[in-house]
Formats: C-alpha cells, structure tokens, sequence
C-alpha cells in the first residue's frame, strides 16, 4: 500500500469533509474508521426491527443549507431532502402550541398579540438570512465579514440570553416556542451562548428551512464518501487508531477527534504547555435517546403538529428552563425537555407503509446510566395522548452508551465540548488557527474546533484548507461541486 499524501482518521461528517477537500485538491488520501460503518454522528440503521430506519444522532439539518462547505459541496443537487413548511413547534397543554412555519408571515400571524414581537426579532435577521447563515463558519476570533447583521444579532441574543427574555412577550406560545430552539445546546437558560446558537437555528428556519433528508442522514456522509473515492481517495473502515505512530507517512494528518482523543492519539509528541490547555478543555452535560417504531403516526393533541419535522417537548418557557436547570445541577429532571424528530412523515423510506419512526432524546447529566425511555414516553403522552399504545419497539441509548459508540461524545457529550461563550472563542484553545496544532503536520477537525456541533462540515473544511496552504502550498479553494454523474438522479 502505498503512502498517502494525508491521513484522516475519523468519517464522521468532518473527517469526510476534510477528506473531499483534500482529495478535489489532488491529493492522495486515506481515511480511517474505527467502527465498521462510515458516519459517526450521522448514520442511519434499523435500530428497532427490520424496515424501520433511524437515524443515529443528527436527524434534522438546517446547518447543512447554511454551510458554505456543503453549498460548494452541492449537497442539494447530491441527494434528495424534504423541506416540511413547519419548520419546528412546540406544544403546550389543552392541545394549544407555538408553530414556527418556514414562512415569517404564517408564523407572525399564529402567535397572535406576541406575533409582532417575533416578526420585530426575526425579521432583520431573516432579511438577511445568508449572512447569519455565515456565521456558521469560522474563528469567532476573525472580524465579521456582515458588521452590522452580527451587531443586531448580538443585541436580540443579549436580550433573549439575560433576564429580560421576558420583557417583549404577552402570552406563552411564542417564548416557549423560542426556548425550545434555545434549549438545543444543553445549557442552563436564559444564557447567552446557547441563546446565539438558537437564534441561529431559528433564523434558519424561516430563512432556509429545516431539511430532512431522504433515505436519512446516512445519505449525506454517504455522498461525501462517494466522493471522496471518486477522487482517488480510500477509506478504511474497522481500523481504530489509537496513536500516531500507527500510521503511516504523510505530510498532513487530520484528526476528527475530541480535543481529549487528539492528546491519546498525539501523546507525548505534543508540546506540554499545549497539552495542559487542551486538558482544561471542558466537556458539557448530555443526551440520551430513544428510537421508536410505531403502527401510525404520532397523535398529537394539536392535529397541525403532525406537519412539524421537529417538535420541542416540555411546556412552558419556565418549565424547559427548569428541566435545563436540573440537568446541570446533575440531578435527572421529572418533567425533561424532550427533542422529537418525525421523519417517516416527510419520507417514506423511513419505514413500511402505513407504519412510522420517531426519534427523540433527551438532555441528561454528563456520565448518565439512566434509561430514560418512559420519561420520554411520559412526556410524548402529554401531549399525544395514546401514543404509548402505537409502540411496536423502542430501543434506547445512555449518555455512556453514547460515548461507547462514538468516543467524541465524551460522557455523552455530543457537542464534543461544552458550548458556552469561552468555548465558542477559544474552541479547543484560544487561536486565530485553532485547528493547526503545534505539531507541524497535524490538525484537529472535529466539533471540538470552531464553528462547532452541526452537521455542516466547516471544521473538517477549515483544517483542510489550513493544511493545503501550510503543507502543500495550495492557496486556492478546490471546486467540490459534483460532477455529472454525482448529480441527484444521476448516480448509477
């Protein structure tokens, strides 16, 4: 076997971006998995029975639209998504809930005398959607290329992440309906990191749209493995690296890895000062979750919310405040916030006809043991009464399970470092390149870099473009856009 000009080890959604870059650079590249199936946060599998499809981690994907990588990338011309027209909802009691439809003005309308409200808050952001879309991109360190769209971002995420996220709101459908985008990053609320992030995705809901994609998310790291072989590129699967010295030569390596697997892997090759930093590194709180097959769909209270590809479960702004509250004080709470995602609504391929999937999971203390498959089940039940009753089968993953399947989500971590607004600066460590490490040769490119958790690629495509400028001398982008034959529908 001859030696690759790169080496990636990891082919989760970042490793795999890096590994295209690369390749559509001219490159020769290897990439190494260490389970059996290429994905990492995004495969699909029959988890529950046969004909069932779900989705392991990521379900839902409005970063992929806002990524620059996956716009370069051509994902949309790739593969097949379904875009539902309600984005995201969040249900309350006696069958009311907040609905946040792709369209502003729908969205305005429903939410009645707080309607104004959400339109005075989005709508200068939504107006100016691709530029909030850039700021899924690199070093908060850099100075922002659209000044004055992050100047009033800032200022609706400092209102919305102090105290006064109360002040603009009349009734409780529409900050109920905000909280449960806020509460996406596993944060005490009201705060201010996890608050910028969900003024992200909710922007992006209105602006782009919460995509799903057809046949599951294994469908895009699929397209970007196909592409990276169609470019020379070989990816091993089944081959865990546990250190440097394992691989062979290269001039670059890659590594989509936690902060902590890049100090295991690296060991006393890196500098010690920057060892101890990446050791400060912290990790956050946690997710356990629970696949379902069902005889039929889900029967919500609020027949509109069988349109949403993603429902935020918990009640009231206070209460999901409460349940966040909990978790990061350790303790499991009674009344969890639960994230749901029904794709076999928007595609068929998801299970057998008449039957569906539900994904959902829930935030829990780092670390966590605990099933919490009737905590879930209890919450759906409170607002789709007889739920219980379409269970065919369940499967359920622990925090620790988590991070059993995938060693990035440490304690069951899937941000792969706790999101808050030191650690979106200084992401592993305070650094204009944060994903070159000192070891010449080496980069780090995983959601432990800058811009963070998503899928959307931008930190396996920043360490890549790094590496082709420091260690090959290529200054310019490659093209990735597909080639003919790459083209949806198109694909032999």
């Amino acid at each position: 076997m001859s030696e690759p000009d790169a080496i990636v080890v990891g082919a989760g959604p970042n490793g795999l971006a890096a590994a295209v870059t690369l390749a559509r650079a001219g490159l020769s590249v290897r990439v190494y998995e260490r389970a059996d199936t290429i994905g990492g946060g995004s495969r699909t599998s029959e988890a529950t029975l046969p004909g069932f499809r779900h989705d392991t981690c990521s379900a839902v994907h409005p970063m992929a639209l806002a990524s620059e990588f996956f716009s370069r990338f051509g994902l949309t011309d790739r593969i097949p998504f379904a875009l539902p027209e309600l984005s995201y909802a969040q249900p309350l009691d006696s069958g009311r809930a907040g609905l946040a439809w792709h369209s502003l003005d729908r969205t305005v309308e429903d939410l009645g005398r707080d309607g104004a409200s959400w339109r005075q808050l989005f709508e200068p952001l939504v107006s100016h959607g691709s530029s909030v879309a850039g700021f899924v991109g690199s070093s908060l360190l850099r100075v922002p290329k659209h000044p004055i769209t992050m100047a009033r971002f800032g200022l609706r995420a400092l209102e919305q992440g102090s105290p006064l996220w109360n002040v603009r709101w009349h009734d409780d459908a529409a900050p109920a309906l905000l909280t449960g985008v806020l509460a996406h990053a596993i944060r005490p609320l009201p705060s201010l990191a996890p608050t910028a992030a969900g003024l992200v995705l909710a922007t992006l809901a209105h602006a782009e749209g919460w995509p799903v994609p057809i046949g599951g998310s294994q469908s895009i790291v699929d397209a970007m493995a196909a592409d990276v072989t169609a470019h020379g590129g070989e990816i091993i699967t089944g081959s865990e690296v546990t250190h440097l010295r394992e691989l062979p030569p290269a001039r670059a390596v890659l590594l989509d890895t936690s902060a902590r697997g890049l100090v295991k892997i690296a060991g006393n090759r890196l500098p010690a000062g920057y060892a101890r930093r990446l050791g400060k590194f912290r990790y956050g709180n946690a997710v356990a979750k629970v696949d379902f097959a069902l005889s039929g769909p889900v029967p919500w209270a609020n027949e509109t919310l069988r349109e949403a590809g993603t429902l935020h479960l918990g009640g009231t702004r206070e209460e999901i405040a409460t349940a966040e509250h909990d978790v990061a004080n350790g303790r499991h709470p009674s009344n969890p916030y639960v994230l749901v995602s029904q794709p076999s609504v928007f595609d068929s391929t998801r299970a057998p006809e008449g039957q569906h999937t539900l994904w959902a999971y829930t935030h829990v203390p780092a670390g966590s043991t605990e099933d919490r498959t009737e905590a879930i089940i209890r919450q759906i039940e409170r607002f789709a009464p007889g739920f219980r009753d379409l269970i065919l089968a369940s499967a359920h993953k622990s925090a620790v399970e988590y991070e059993s399947y995938n060693p990035n989500y440490v304690g069951g971590d899937i941000s792969a470092g706790d999101v808050d607004m030191l650690q979106l600066v200084a992401r592993p460590t305070l650094s204009l390149n944060p994903w070159r490490t000192p070891l010449a040769g080496l980069y780090l490119c995983s959601s432990s870099t800058p811009p963070g958790p998503g899928v959307h690629g931008m930190p396996g495509w920043n360490a890549a473009l790094l590496a082709l400028r420091d260690r090959f001398g290529i200054t310019t982008a490659p093209s990735l856009s597909p080639t003919p034959d790459q083209l949806l529908g198109r694909q032999p």
